[in-house]
């Protein structure tokens, strides 16, 4: 009973935070405006960002396989693919749950080890963080003068003041805290390795370390790596494709370049994180004021239009697909699927698979 009342508090919460975000990106605005622009928006640009949004999740599903692959197992796509769009169906209901969600759904029906996946997802993390770096340091090498005031203003220095605050202690307090942490380490050696080793919870505790290392480690044990990286450059492009298409649903955004696509995806991703239930009005605020910002044609009604249309059409079709796929997935039996008991021939034909 308590355990469910602190959910329901949480996602509660989550969801206020969310709100507000999305009333403080609406404020001031005029709503009739909005909507008249949401009337004469050209939805088939936004069908077309949802075709794009679907190859994104087929090349994403494949490309977790192939992290996996290096610790034993190689799941089905299909299963792979359903596990992972019913975390995006979980991020509706609290932030990042989703990653849990994936992880757990993949680790019943493959006979995988859920530590040892959640490993994987934080690989496939810091590789999309290195992308989306790399494209923000792109923008600020082609177009600093018209993108380079709203990223440092908007983004570098709220990250940067986020980041003091967390980290306000004195270098000595920290140099401190490290050798505490290192000498705790040297203690649990030398002394209580063994004594530790008795207890149950924290053998468990210690294995689940164990799995997440192990998961992390796959990128360095991967024998397609080219085809690991050209997946990930793919994706991106996918990425890219459906922000960027969708502003020919506006006529105040359709004259925008790729290179204005790029700039949108990367704010966008970075609304994204915030931890609300899947960026609901982080994502609204910071790209209508980016549009708003860095565009004298485009106001802040237009932009917000722009965001909505982006940010909901993604949504529906992430809660259609996951819902779909978690269906699909509670239908489909528990498998073994491990790299030492797949034939020669359903090797090669799962290898093949997208």
């Amino acid at each position: 009973m308590k355990e469910s009342l602190f959910k329901t508090l949480k996602f509660l919460a989550f969801l206020s935070i969310g709100l507000l975000l999305l009333f403080f990106a609406f404020k001031g605005t005029n709503p009739n405006l909005l909507w008249n622009d949401l009337k004469t928006a050209k939805y088939s640009w936004i069908f077309l960002s949802l075709l794009f949004a679907l190859l994104a999740y087929f090349v994403r599903a494949w490309r977790w396989i192939l992290i996996i692959e290096p610790l034993g197992y190689k799941p089905s796509f299909s299963i792979t693919f359903y596990s992972m769009m019913t975390g995006y169906l979980a991020n509706f209901a609290l932030p990042r749950i989703g990653e849990i969600t994936r992880c757990a759904s993949l680790a019943k029906k493959e006979n995988i080890p859920l530590d040892k996946l959640i490993g994987t997802v934080i690989v496939e993390r810091i590789v999309d963080l290195l992308s989306l770096f790399v494209l923000l340091l792109f923008l600020l090498v082609m177009k600093f003068n018209t993108f380079g005031n709203f990223i440092n203003n908007s983004i570098l220095i709220p990250i940067k003041d986020k980041i003091s605050t967390y980290l306000g202690f004195s270098w000595i307090i920290w140099i401190a805290i490290l050798i505490i942490i290192a000498l705790l380490f040297i203690l649990y050696y030398l002394y209580f390795r063994e004594t530790l080793g008795k207890f149950k919870a924290f053998n468990k505790f210690k294995n689940i370390i164990k799995g997440i290392i192990s998961g992390l480690k796959t990128v360095y044990k991967m024998k397609r790596k080219p085809e690991f990286l050209v997946l990930s450059m793919i994706l991106w492009v996918l990425y890219l494709l459906m922000t960027w298409v969708v502003f020919f649903s506006l006529p105040a955004t359709s004259q925008l370049k790729i290179i204005d696509g790029v700039f949108i995806l990367v704010i966008g991703t970075l609304g994204m994180t915030v931890p609300v239930q899947s960026g609901i009005g982080a994502f609204h605020w910071i790209v209508s004021r980016g549009l708003f910002a860095v565009y004298p044609n485009i106001s802040l009604e237009l932009g917000l239009v722009f965001a909505t249309i982006t940010h909901g059409s993604q949504a529906v079709f992430a809660i259609i697909v996951g819902s779909l796929s978690a269906f699909l997935l509670i239908k489909r039996k528990k498998s073994f699927n491990t790299l030492s008991n797949i034939s020669p021939v359903n090797d090669t034909v799962n290898s093949n698979q997208p």
